[in-house]
């Protein structure tokens, strides 16, 4: 009787634990999720946004697909989402992969989704982020993380890094090989540093940015202009020595090395661990040197073709070291200026075509809106 009870309980303890199993739900290896810098508001044309990165890499030993993405805050709201077109738009790839291609991670593979979310409460807010997936045979599968809470410290306010105008803002976070996406990696971790850097080039009377073909620097119409500090700051460091291409021609047959890239520069140190970028000056114009203090509104040299560049124009960022290139791009407000207009396309402006103004102008302060047509008057 012992025998056949020890039996029953030993079948029993079976059954038990098969039943146990067979309510566990389903593990499966997929995305790291991971936020590398901490993300800090910013106002663009009068909204507040987080511009920021969230990097995913396929830690499974089979090839992923990704389907959509969306931001979360602590009460379960959906702040942004992204899915289709506007997924594929996002995302980024070192091997620059094309359309659906994009979303498809093989093993060990890292993507990279440009994120801008938007945000009616300005106060720290903790995001995670939720990654839609197929994979393992199976298909809607989820991964989460990625958690971040927003920098709570007030946006930094300066005042314009030029006079006058009209100047065009070239800029878009969609263009692919924009500085919003150009990833640096010299230091041993990924930074951006322009992630916020505007272009700044003057545009004639009647739309234009050069006189005839614009083949040489001096034919820009900004060529040479006054570059000013935009706040009374210290200077970091400069850069000087790099020459200018006699030609755009021979600027774009040359390939610059990567410590060549911001040509001849300024570096402003802001306070607070916020440091100002002004790139590609002209040879010889650098007025200022590192340690000494500068007022808001000062010259402290020209604008130029030096460095990686395309055609003579300002290259103007701020960001959290004093490195051109390792260190991660913060966003900041442009005070006193007024909105003149906008381009349509970045291929109006490339060929010369006229800007569509706006009637009447409006004040501006903050991030300007890409493309946008501005004028920064001539006070300090």
């Amino acid at each position: 009787m012992r025998f056949w009870r020890g039996v029953f309980l030993v079948l029993l303890s079976m059954l038990a634990a098969q039943a146990a199993l067979a309510q566990r739900a389903p593990v499966y290896q997929s995305f790291d999720l991971r936020v590398p810098w901490m993300p800090e508001p910013v106002v663009v044309a009068g909204k507040t946004s987080l511009v920021y990165e969230l990097h995913l890499t396929n830690e499974a030993q089979e090839a992923l697909t990704i389907q959509r993405i969306e931001v979360i805050d602590e009460q379960q709201h959906v702040l942004a989402g992204l899915s289709g077109a506007a997924l594929i738009a996002a995302i980024g790839r070192a091997d620059r992969a094309k359309g659906d291609e994009r979303l498809r991670m093989a093993p060990g593979m890292t993507a990279v989704a440009y994120l801008s979310v938007p945000l009616t409460d300005t106060s720290s807010v903790r995001l995670r982020h939720r990654v839609v997936y197929a994979g393992h045979a199976d298909s809607d599968l989820i991964a989460e993380g990625g958690v971040v809470t927003p920098s709570g410290r007030p946006l930094l306010q300066l005042g314009p890094p030029l006079r006058g105008g009209p100047w065009v803002a070239i800029y878009d976070a969609r263009w692919e090989r924009g500085h919003r996406r150009v990833l640096y990696t010299t230091d041993g971790s990924v930074k951006v540093p322009g992630r916020f850097a505007i272009d700044w080039i003057l545009l004639g009377p009647h739309g234009g940015f050069a006189k005839d073909k614009g083949e040489l620097p001096k034919q820009w119409f900004g060529y040479a202009a006054d570059v000013m500090a935009v706040a009374d700051a210290t200077v970091a460091s400069t850069g000087e020595g790099i020459a200018e291409p006699a030609t755009l021609a021979e600027g774009a047959a040359h390939k610059v090395p990567l410590e060549n890239a911001a040509g001849n520069y300024v570096a402003l140190d802001l306070g607070d661990g916020r440091y100002a970028f002004y790139e590609h000056l002209r040879p010889g114009s650098i007025r200022v040197k590192a340690g000494q203090h500068v007022h808001r509104g000062e010259v402290i040299g020209q604008l130029g073709f030096t460095g990686e560049s395309t055609g003579p124009h300002l290259h103007f960022h701020v960001s959290d070291a004093n490195a051109p290139l390792a260190a991660e791009g913060l966003p900041y407000a442009l005070k006193s200026f007024r909105v003149l207009g906008a381009y349509a396309s970045i291929e109006d402006f490339a060929q010369g075509k006229p800007w569509t103004p706006t009637t009447p102008a409006t004040s501006g302060e903050g991030f300007p809106a890409p493309l946008s047509v501005v004028d920064f008057g001539n006070s300090r």
